[in-house]
């Protein structure tokens, strides 16, 4: 057993495996001392045995915040169970009056630890459900044409960093997989810092996500074959980082796409490049709404430039320019762009911009663009429904981005989503509805996947889909084209 696997969660309760025995034992140990007779002093060694070797693990292997409760209890309740352990026979009845609040304060502290554990878990990703296992890679470039805007040095060029996930030849189960926030646990910990700090979120909240592993394999050999695979370029919401939708990029990789989702330096809340500089997010001060949405719009061209950058990096690594695993085996000429939230504004003006994308998908984001104009990519927009009263500007600036294509836009509300359920969010926060949606911790990532892969696959692979027919089965959709717009239900 390794390190990593003692941070995998069990499925459906919230805690690791060494969590799990913690929280046995201590249960145990608070209430031995009611158990009749016979059993007392047994179970009270044992369980005191088993609290207490789980209790010196954790450390090793990484104690979760919400596990302290367990501990405080496991801590008081050992002294108090020793005359028990000892066999005194009167051990019962000492203090009957302590005890008995002693034991209900201890199970409700164990059941305070096991509920903050099952609302703020380690991420447990979804197995991927295509034919191909998933790898993964981390790769940062320099684009010498273009001038670091966010800093004041004349010679500061912009650099930029992506995570590829991409169909791999299947690894042993032993090997270890990728962990989720960043290659090294330093990093992980800048990525926890910066977000916390974004949202305003204590930092202890995303332990799980530092410890998370994921299902990608890093850097594993490209699935056996000559087949040259479609490349899928992502850019995240406003402050977030190439990790946000890693359920999302791995379910596409293992259905035959190379997903590349990009850190945009400062912008996303920590990017740390492979030379330890760690780039934070600039600070940005507005005072009206129009100075808000001109700012949206500058940094949506910044973003627009690192995606049309990307996509020609990508190109390097397919034609052996850079060294990589991909050498020979990316179709860039079969490219979709991607948005979400914040993210969105650079995908359409990516696509406004650059021929060289074959459609655009938005998810549950609107555009920015300074010059909104025309585009020949067919678009995807899907858009979340808890919430959609309390930001009545929203659908009609995306619909009036979707008939500015010159094929066809699809517009999908999905009845359950929340914003954050168009990320990994659902697998770490509460699942409270006004939060993450109502459609628990995967089946919103399990929809969102499936329309996205159908939309890609007759985009981009030409493969005969009724998409009206399989977009409609998921929520409300309408449809521009030449003709207008039409409604399906």
């Amino acid at each position: 057993m390794t390190i990593a696997s003692l941070h995998e969660m069990i499925s459906g309760i919230g805690v690791t495996p060494v969590e799990a025995v913690l929280v046995v034992g201590a249960l145990a140990l608070v209430s031995a001392r009611w158990l009749p007779p016979r059993f007392r002093r047994r179970v009270a060694i044992g369980a005191a045995a088993v609290s207490s070797a789980s209790a010196a693990v954790l450390p090793v292997v990484g104690l979760r915040w919400q596990l302290v409760p367990v501990l405080v209890a496991v801590a008081v309740a050992l002294p108090i169970a020793a005359r028990t352990m000892m066999g005194k026979p009167d051990g019962r009845r000492i203090r009957w009056w302590l005890a008995g609040p002693g034991s209900a304060a201890g199970v409700l502290a164990i059941v305070a630890g096991v509920g903050a554990a099952i609302a703020f878990p380690i991420p447990d990703f979804p197995t991927p459900t295509g034919e191909y296992a998933v790898g993964t890679t981390v790769v940062e470039w320099t684009d010498p044409d273009r001038p670091e805007t966010w800093t004041t040095d004349p010679d500061d060029v912009r650099a930029v960093q992506a995570q590829i996930w991409y169909p791999a030849e299947a690894s042993p189960d032993e090997v270890e997989r990728a962990p989720y926030l960043g290659r090294s646990e330093a990093e992980a910990n800048a990525v926890a810092e910066g977000v916390g700090d974004f949202l305003g979120i204590p930092r202890f909240l995303f332990d799980g996500q530092v410890v998370a592993r994921t299902n990608a394999v890093p850097e594993p050999p490209v699935a056996s074959g000559d087949e040259r695979f479609p490349v899928v370029l992502f850019s995240p919401g406003g402050g977030m980082g190439r990790t946000t939708n890693t359920a999302w990029a791995e379910e596409l990789a293992s259905h035959g796409y190379v997903v590349a989702a990009l850190d945009h330096p400062y912008d996303s809340t920590a990017v740390v490049f492979a030379d330890g500089r760690t780039v934070r997010r600039a600070e940005h001060s507005v005072s009206s709404e129009a100075e808000a949405f001109r700012l949206s719009e500058e940094l949506a061209a910044v973003k627009a430039g690192d995606l049309r950058s990307a996509l020609t990096h990508l190109g390097r690594l397919d034609n052996g320019e850079v060294g990589s695993v991909l050498a020979g085996r990316l179709d860039t000429g079969r490219a979709a762009v991607v948005g979400m939230s914040a993210g969105v504004g650079g995908a359409f003006q990516a696509a406004r911009s650059d021929e060289r994308f074959s459609a655009v998908v938005a998810l549950d984001g609107r555009p920015y663009d300074a010059h909104p104009g025309p585009y020949d990519q067919p678009a995807l927009a899907l858009t979340s429904q808890i919430g959609l009263e309390d930001n009545p500007t929203y659908l009609p600036h995306l619909a009036g981005a979707l008939e500015r294509t010159t094929t066809t836009g699809y517009m999908l509300t999905i009845p359950g989503t929340a914003h954050p359920t168009f990320t990994d969010a659902p697998l770490w926060m509460p699942p409270v509805p006004s939060l993450v949606g109502s459609l628990g911790r995967t089946e919103g990532n399990r929809i969102i996947t499936e329309v996205t892969i159908g939309f890609l696959d007759a985009e981009l692979r030409d493969r005969p889909t009724d998409l009206p027919v399989l977009f409609s089965e998921h929520g409300e959709l309408s449809v521009h084209d030449a003709g207008g717009w039409r409604w399906h239900t």
